[in-house]
């Protein structure tokens, strides 16, 4: 219990960080803006749109939605390659924040 306490600490301290912030903000344009692409090119619902952009983002892929035509194909390709780089940084951007906090905390307590 006292590790899910210092996890949720450190994500408020997180959410504090202007680069987290910015990060997350950035982060979250780049799924929203793939999301209205594959709204009104592949004709999908909002909520596959989004859904489909936040797992092909974070690379879990579970295949139940693809895009069928040339254009969301190869826009796919160029999201995976550029919004790849981004969630990972991102995540890292957030988990460092989250780690670093925890180690403050810890010297604190020693």
């Amino acid at each position: 219990m006292n590790s899910l306490k210092k996890l949720f600490r450190g994500l408020r301290v997180a959410l504090r960080d202007g680069r987290v912030k910015s990060i997350l903000a950035f982060t979250i344009a780049i799924v929203l803006w793939a999301s209205v692409f594959y709204r009104y090119v592949e004709g999908w619902s909002w909520l596959d749109s989004i859904y489909f952009s936040v797992v092909t983002i974070s690379t879990v892929g579970f295949g139940d939605f693809s895009p069928e035509t040339a254009p969301g194909k190869i826009f796919t390709m160029f999201y995976i390659v550029i919004g790849l780089g981004i969630f990972v940084t991102a995540v890292t951007t957030v988990a460092d924040s989250i780690l670093s906090q925890s180690g403050e905390g810890e010297s604190d307590e020693q």
